[in-house]
């Protein structure tokens, strides 16, 4: 379903990012005189077209190097609107695709729930964390938020609120530098990419995800209320939580892994153009976008190595392969079940209490997990911060 919806979507999309200013042709460049008489040569291309296909099946290769930062790419406030919008408009779609595809659209209205919830969250803490600004900076006399890697067009609200859609779906397209955001602003891009492309997800591979998760919080239910886990009427038993745990395990495991790698080896501490907590982050980053096939990065960080360009791409495989595997066994272990008709001690899974226990489990999964990790990078990079310590 999501290749018949790609391609006529991005044919409509591509005469509408025109309109907006950006090229269509295929010409390579073009020769335009400067203000001050001088020749200049401005790279062109068949821009539009590869925009949308970047943006709506969350690619999010940049025609340009400086991607939607370019305003070729990305030339007004409406594109930019557009372009966010296109991110999520696949991956939020196949929540109602699987309420329908189970018969149950509640279902599919509930998970999608659960993705605005955790989204709003982590766009507020970001806008809040970019907005307060540096400590430093006002300590100089620069009042007001922080502007620095900032779309300087779009400004911090337009800025922040991209960048958390952009980790949210599995994108890695980018109006701003990350890397120069607040610590506890990159914190919540770095902990968007590590719980696993729950909030939305890539196109056709994040959605199972959030379905991973939907199994673990009904077995707990069930661990609750005394029952053997239901959901969508199949009996959720031991075989599949054995699996769902899998699923869940291989991204901490390998993030985790290959920053430790990376922080003990002369090849690893070579990368960071930063010291201290923030250049662990960067490090920490790169693998938490490499695993969760995002893409965007922490510009500090030198990945053009073969230390981090063989354990990044490692880290790409295994994040993909190691999540979609026992997924794939799940789905065909629970379509040769038989379906249970619901009782009067089933558990509902499309309220707001099924709604605010899948946020819970999540969180807490995640946040036990990476909780360390966060506390050596971007929390303790934000108290040096605010602390005015300067490495």
């Amino acid at each position: 379903m999501t290749v018949y919806l790609l391609l006529p979507a991005c044919i409509v999309l591509t005469p509408a990012y025109v309109a907006m200013g950006v090229p269509q042709t295929l010409a390579a460049s073009v020769d335009a005189t400067t203000l001050e008489g001088a020749r200049q040569t401005i790279a062109v291309g068949p821009v539009a077209s590869q925009l949308a296909i970047k943006m709506l099946g969350t690619n999010g290769g940049g025609f340009f190097n400086t991607n939607s930062a370019h305003p070729f790419e990305n030339p007004t406030a409406l594109s930019n609107f557009l372009q966010m919008l296109t991110i999520f408009a696949l991956g939020a779609g196949l929540t109602l695709t699987f309420g329908k595809a189970v018969g149950r659209v509640r279902q599919g209205w509930a998970i999608l729930a659960t993705m605005l919830v955790l989204f709003l969250l982590g766009a507020g803490v970001t806008y809040w964390a970019e907005a307060a600004g540096n400590p430093i900076h006002q300590a100089l006399g620069l009042a007001g938020g922080n502007m620095e890697g900032k779309e300087v067009r779009f400004g911090i609200a337009a800025t922040a609120l991209f960048a958390v859609v952009t980790t949210a779906a599995s994108c890695g397209a980018v109006i701003g530098m990350h890397d120069s955001f607040m610590p506890l602003g990159g914190l919540v891009t770095m902990f968007n990419m590590q719980m696993g492309e729950v909030i939305v997800g890539g196109v056709g591979a994040g959605f199972y995800g959030i379905l991973i998760y939907c199994l673990l919080a009904v077995f707990i239910a069930g661990l609750m209320v005394g029952r053997t886990p239901e959901y969508i009427g199949k009996k959720i038993e031991a075989r599949e939580m054995k699996l769902a745990v899998i699923a869940i395990t291989v991204l901490p495991l390998f993030i985790l892994g290959l920053t430790a790698l990376a922080s003990v080896t002369q090849a690893g501490l070579a990368g960071p153009l930063a010291r201290g907590p923030h250049g662990f982050s960067e490090m920490l980053y790169a693998y938490s976008s490499a695993v969760a096939n995002n893409g965007s990065a922490f510009g500090g960080l030198t990945g053009n190595t073969p230390f981090y360009n063989i354990t990044l791409a490692v880290g790409m495989f295994v994040g993909r392969f190691g999540v979609i595997l026992p997924a794939l066994a799940i789905a065909g272990g629970l379509a040769a079940k038989k379906r249970v008709a619901d009782g009067p001690g089933t558990f509902p899974t499309t309220g707001p209490l099924w709604i605010g226990l899948l946020v819970a489990i999540i969180l807490i999964v995640g946040g036990l997990t990476f909780l360390p990790s966060l506390v050596l990078g971007p929390v303790a990079d934000h108290f040096q911060v605010a602390a005015g310590t300067l490495l």
